[in-house]
């Protein structure tokens, strides 16, 4: 076991190092100098600004919120993963959240405290209905939860819409009213400290649910069984497991973290529910997300923090003439290259045999 951590380790960490040379390379091919695009990234990681050394928390604060949302849709996918289910219906878990948190914030009263808190779950409900609903058609009909989700999606983006626009009457057709103070993770404080930046509550809830994450999934029974269910199903249930139960269950779980991403979105970075052009994308991040962390809580966290970062850099690369696209690259050959996990663990095992003694021939 110590030696399949280790080595996933060592795919993703060499995953990522590809992924970077394959974007330097490709600027390079534009005629500019990759190092600008490594000073965008740790500027807007650190706040340090390269060429004057002055320090700017503002970018720490964008950083963050950047990443929140695709930790907590990586933890969605991880979670099913290790049940040995692709959840591709994070995306619509978290709109569907993100209506929900719209809907409890203008639609409950509560004190400080206690309203925000109730947005919070009532996302988390919202998005683990929408996951148990492959999850039961998986388990009961043995419907292809891929397709189930793919779908759910769609009906989740435009259900979205018909309630921002027609229930809630919508007076500009793209967003709600605003939401009171007591529904949102907005703190002035915390917006001040880092000079006006978007930095919010929201990173509470994130750790909590990685924390939540780890130990459902390392440390009780319940976990044991779902990962036995994701290494084999039939072994599972002839040990007694239920099954069916179980990936209803993983569904409905992974649902509520996408749809808790939804809900710091909107009662975070936002205060209003919004009408969607397109799909904004932070399900399908957290399918990278969760690929490169090995769908293990420390992993994701570090690789949700990868790609926050490779999304808070996009406005400084362009900035220093580098098209932001090349961070959308560079998640891309990431995740290329971790789908490849088996080649380079091939060649790690050959490098390894030709680095240990030749074994001393008997007598």
């Amino acid at each position: 076991m110590a030696n399949r951590n280790r080595d996933a380790l060592v795919v993703s960490l060499v995953a990522v190092l590809l992924g970077f040379l394959t974007g330097s390379v490709i600027i390079l091919l534009t005629g500019k100098n990759p190092i600008a695009m490594f000073s965008a990234m740790i500027q807007g990681a650190s706040g340090v600004i390269i060429k004057t050394g002055k320090f700017n928390p503002r970018y720490i604060g964008e950083f963050v919120i950047q990443a929140l949302p695709i930790i907590l849709t990586g933890l969605s996918v991880g979670f099913a993963f290790r049940t040995g289910l692709f959840n591709i219906g994070a995306e619509g878990q978290f709109v569907v959240g993100s209506l929900a948190a719209a809907i409890v914030a203008l639609g409950v009263k509560a004190p400080p405290g206690i309203h925000v808190v109730l947005v919070l779950l009532g996302a988390m409900v919202a998005g683990g209905f929408w996951g148990a609903i492959p999850g039961y058609l998986k388990a009961k009909f043995n419907v292809h939860e891929v397709v189930v989700t793919i779908m759910l999606n769609y009906v989740a983006f435009f259900v979205n819409n018909w309630a921002i626009l027609d229930v809630f009457h919508s007076a500009d057709r793209v967003k709600t009213a605003e939401f009171p103070v007591t529904a949102l993770l907005k703190d002035p404080m915390l917006s001040q400290l880092t000079r006006g930046s978007r930095l919010n509550w929201g990173f509470v809830p994130v750790i909590i649910a990685l924390i939540v994450y780890w130990f459902v999934i390392e440390k009780t029974t319940f976990g044991y069984s779902l990962r036995a269910v994701g290494f084999n199903k039939d072994a599972a249930r002839y040990a007694g497991m239920k099954v069916n139960r179980n990936v209803v269950l993983s569904m409905t779980m992974a649902g509520a973290f996408a749809g808790l991403a939804g809900a710091i979105i909107t009662v975070g970075t936002f205060n209003f529910g919004r009408a969607l052009p397109m799909a904004e994308g932070y399900g399908f991040d957290g399918i990278a997300v969760a690929l490169v962390g090995g769908n293990v809580a420390p992993g994701i966290f570090l690789s949700g923090l990868l790609f926050g970062m490779l999304k808070a850099a996009q406005p400084l690369m362009q900035s220093q003439g580098i098209p932001k696209e090349i961070a959308g690259i560079i998640q891309a050959s990431i995740v290329m290259f971790v789908a490849m996990k088996h080649g380079i663990t091939y060649i790690l095992e050959r490098m390894r045999t030709r680095k240990e003694p030749p074994k001393e021939a008997e007598a």
